[in-house]
């Protein structure tokens, strides 16, 4: 379903990616994991076509992102690591410019359940720049889905987030999966990763070290009780 082949992408003299290849099937939450520049963000930008790439390509369903980047965009939502967005809209606002942009109505019964369990409806007259850093991060969840992504990607989703809507996310994240799409998440919270998340990867340095399904990796790395102990003992020296 998501394919990136041979991607990089380099700032100056810095290679932030380096040939990083991934080919990740329809109906999983995959994981992508690594240390603080090490290379996620950068990825993520690259697929959600905020950053371009300087070799290689990407391709979603067949599309190729530098060949047809509206069909390619139209096809994901995305919950980006900053909130510092759209403050002068206010929450219906902007959940209706998201509408507009995807020419969906958010008034769906997924949308309006989550608005309900995330308990942001009586916010959403106020301004964002008013909201706390976990209500935005809530009010950018609900706007993500609008568009019915066939690719759902997060960067670092529960930052903010208190546990009951922790929880509510992690659902969501099981039932977009399982209704055949691709839940794209990266965190730095390996509990919830190891709990979750059907395949992992493991950028280091801006090359991917691991790439494998969680069953697998176990598998290979009995010695180590936890995926916590695994990435700590691949990143060492990081």
């Amino acid at each position: 379903m998501l394919e990136l082949k041979n991607l990089s992408k380099s700032y100056e003299n810095l290679k932030a990616v380096n040939n990083l290849n991934l080919n990740i099937k329809k109906g999983i939450i995959f994981g992508f994991l690594g240390h603080n520049g090490a290379g996620k963000t950068t990825t993520i930008n690259m697929i959600t076509g905020i950053l371009n790439n300087d070799e290689g390509f990407i391709s979603l369903d067949g599309v190729d992102i530098n060949k047809s980047p509206l069909e390619f965009k139209k096809q994901i939502g995305f919950v980006p690591d900053s909130k510092d967005m759209f403050l002068n809209l206010t929450g219906y606002e902007y959940l209706n410019f998201m509408s507009t942009v995807y020419q969906k109505d958010y008034k769906t019964e997924t949308i309006l359940n989550l608005i309900e369990e995330f308990e942001i409806k009586d916010k959403l007259d106020d301004k964002i720049a008013n909201y706390s850093h976990g209500l935005k991060q809530k009010l950018f969840i609900c706007g993500s889905l609008i568009s019915e992504p066939k690719l759902w990607i997060l960067d670092e989703p529960m930052s903010g987030l208190d546990p009951k809507s922790a929880f509510i996310l992690k659902d969501m994240m099981k039932k977009h999966s399982k209704k055949g799409n691709l839940v794209f998440f990266s965190t730095h919270v390996l509990e919830v990763a190891e709990k979750i998340c059907d395949e992992i990867g493991i950028i280091k340095k801006g090359q991917l070290i691991l790439n494998d399904s969680m069953k697998n990796i176990k598998n290979k790395y009995q010695d180590n009780l936890s995926l916590e102990n695994i990435f700590l003992e691949l990143t060492k020296n990081e």
